[in-house]
């Protein structure tokens, strides 16, 4: 062996900071956006707040309507009226929107004092948010079963470290499963947001989030050799030691390293750490124009920093040292400029295609609503389903129907006699109107209610509608007899 130099051509890393940090932003609530904007003007002295900035979309039935501007983000359309700015008085008239008189399928919410939804936001938990996912995954009955054990056993940073057979036995004596059926619902799970969740190993754990890596990423095929192999020895070895071991070059050993340290060790914090809303602001405003429906960001969805054109102009003139230090938060404020503004695209997209989707739940409320999963809109958006996850995670849009989580667009289905489907929300809605109008002396069965929906076109069975009307904290017909 002869020592040489070689030259040779790459890319720069596919999870570079600017990237993961556009991450973070996209999965934080309009609060926790509010606070890392504020915490970055502190820090950096070439970001400021802009003057003059446009009020928030805050505009009610009956109030003014209020102006938005090009950037942020507003959904302009053909027709003639298009460029009226916002949802105002004119668009909730009555025919055309206005659900105050009792339209079927719920009432407006006044929102005089604020709705509900915006006043105290629910904590979210790893397992809240790992078993919305899978409810509107494509798994059997049998398999979504095993996912809840299975996450019911993942740890707080996302790892699962109890054995298969420990699971296989919770799942006793309702489901016999063997470890090779479990590890295949685990599997599915480990696909879920966010990436690494389920792994077993810290090896695991980075594999997962390496797999959905573009192919011609940078020391990728090594990164994974590592994470399969010799990871734990690597802090005792080091790059050249890991070279050695594996008889490669020690600069791409030190590429795969590199790529291996932007990855997230811990994807269960992510959830965590970011579930301490206390309130609820929308990031949008949905409001009906013409018969159409239009979205914009809420003026506050993306806040107004600017980069100081006083110190930009500073580096020119700067010796070499300070040049240094203000290009360097330069660069720092263009990276966070720039992940505001895919932030706002990408939730703009999110919230257009829903839209487009569940027309029908805006218009006559939770019975409309079809089924719809993440898989079916990243489909259409051209982007993964990690990423509509952490799109509407904690994300709520103003419509004329109060303050609505984008969770709740979302709902798995159940086929009908017709052929089509029936989300299991809409079915909830139902079974509660039929609740609502029997008769107090005889109130319905599960049964009965099962035989209601069957001539409805919705074939459910009896343990079907009791599960419904437990989630929904509804007593049992026994229970709710009372006199009239």
């Amino acid at each position: 062996m002869k020592a040489r130099l070689q030259t040779s051509m790459g890319q720069q890393l596919v999870m570079t900071p600017q990237l993961r940090q556009a991450i973070k932003l996209l999965q934080m609530s309009s609060a926790e956006l509010d606070l890392e904007i504020a915490e970055a003007v502190e820090t950096n002295p070439l970001l400021e707040w802009a003057e003059n900035a446009e009020p928030a979309l805050e505009a009610l039935p009956g109030e003014a309507a209020p102006t938005v501007n090009a950037g942020d983000g507003e959904e302009r359309g053909d027709s003639d009226d298009a460029g009226t700015a916002g949802p105002g008085a004119d668009d909730w008239a009555p025919g055309e929107g206005d659900w105050s008189s009792g339209n079927s399928g719920g009432s407006f919410d006044d929102d005089d004092n604020g709705s509900a939804a915006e006043r105290v936001a629910e904590t979210e938990s790893l397992a809240d948010h790992l078993l919305w996912q899978l409810h509107l995954s494509h798994l059997s009955s049998r398999d979504r079963s095993i996912g809840a054990a299975l996450i019911d056993a993942f740890e707080d940073d996302g790892y699962l470290r109890e054995p298969l057979t420990a699971i296989a036995d919770t799942l006793l004596p309702a489901i016999h499963a063997g470890e090779a059926e479990i590890l295949t619902v685990l599997h599915q799970i480990q696909r879920f947001d966010p990436i690494g969740i389920g792994a077993r190993s810290l090896g695991e754990c980075l594999r997962l989030q390496l797999d959905v890596l573009p192919a011609d990423t940078p020391g990728l095929a090594l990164a994974r050799r590592i994470a399969d192999g010799p990871l734990e020895r690597l802090p005792r070895s080091g790059v050249a030691g890991i070279a050695h071991e594996l008889r490669e070059p020690p600069a791409d050993v030190d590429t795969a390293v590199q790529l291996l340290r932007t990855l997230d060790p811990r994807p269960g914090t992510q959830i965590g750490e970011l579930s301490h809303d206390s309130y609820v602001v929308p990031d949008c405003v949905v409001w009906r124009q013409n018969g159409i429906w239009r979205a914009a960001l809420a003026g506050h969805a993306g806040p107004r920093v600017v980069i100081h054109r006083g110190y930009e102009q500073m580096i020119r003139r700067c010796g070499e040292s300070d040049a240094g230090y203000l290009r360097a938060h330069l660069q720092e404020a263009r990276w966070l400029l720039k992940g505001l503004e895919a932030r706002g695209e990408t939730l703009l997209r999110v919230v257009r295609c829903l839209l487009q989707q569940q027309a029908a739940f805006l218009e006559f409320g939770e019975q409309a609503l079809r089924p719809l999963t993440l898989r079916e809109v990243a489909g259409e958006l051209g982007l993964h389903e990690s990423t509509i996850s952490r799109a509407i995670a904690r994300k709520y849009v103003r419509t004329p129907r109060g303050t609505l989580a984008l969770r709740s667009f979302f709902a798995s289905g159940i086929d009908t006699d017709s052929g089509g489907e029936a989300s299991s929300t809409a079915i909830q809605a139902m079974i509660r109107r039929l609740i609502d109008d029997e008769n107090p002396r005889k109130p319905l069965s599960d049964a009965k209610l099962a035989d209601l929906l069957k001539t409805s076109g919705i074939p459910v069975a009896r343990r079907t509608v009791a599960k419904y009307r437990e989630a929904m904290n509804i007593s049992a017909s026994h229970e709710r007899v009372r006199i009239a």
